[in-house]
Order: C-alpha cells, then sequence, then structure tokens
C-alpha cells in the first residue's frame, strides 16, 4: 500500500513540475501576434481615421464590461436570497 502511495506522490510532482515548467516556458518564449481580421485592418490602417478606431475601441471595452455586469448582478442576487433564507 505504501508503495501505492509514493508512486502516487512522485507521479504528482512530476504533473506540477511538468505543468510549471510549461507556464515558465509559455511566458518566456511567447511569439508576440500582431492578429487582427482583414476588415478591422482595412478600415481602421491609417491616420486618418482616428475617430473610427476610437469608435472601435470603445465598441470592444462595451462588449468587454457586460459580462462583467451580469455576473455582478447575479452574484449580487444570489448573495440577498440566501442572506434571506439565513435569516
Amino acid at each position: 500500500m505504501q508503495n501505492t502511495e509514493n508512486r502516487m506522490a512522485a507521479r504528482s510532482g512530476k504533473s506540477f513540475l511538468t505543468k510549471f515548467s510549461f507556464a515558465l516556458f509559455a511566458i518566456f518564449f511567447s511569439v508576440a501576434a500582431n492578429a487582427q481580421c482583414a476588415m478591422c485592418r482595412a478600415a481602421l490602417g491609417g491616420d486618418a481615421n482616428t475617430s473610427q478606431a476610437q469608435a472601435v475601441n470603445d465598441g470592444i471595452v462595451y462588449l468587454m464590461a457586460i459580462p462583467y455586469l451580469l455576473v455582478a448582478v447575479i452574484g449580487y442576487s444570489v448573495y440577498r436570497m440566501r442572506k434571506k433564507k439565513s435569516k
């Protein structure tokens, strides 16, 4: 039984070491990606489209904020329901 436990402990240590080394490799040897869809690159390319580029950036922030607000509202409502049940 003890031999099995030793093998399990060794296996989890190797797994952690593998994951940790992969994370370090991914952090230090990442490739910079300048990816954009062709439509965005064509529409926003150049210096004359600064207002359009700002509008696209605002849209991205808007689309990013909505899921956070939904999670916050749902979390608060669950908190209120649990608090009401505990009384």
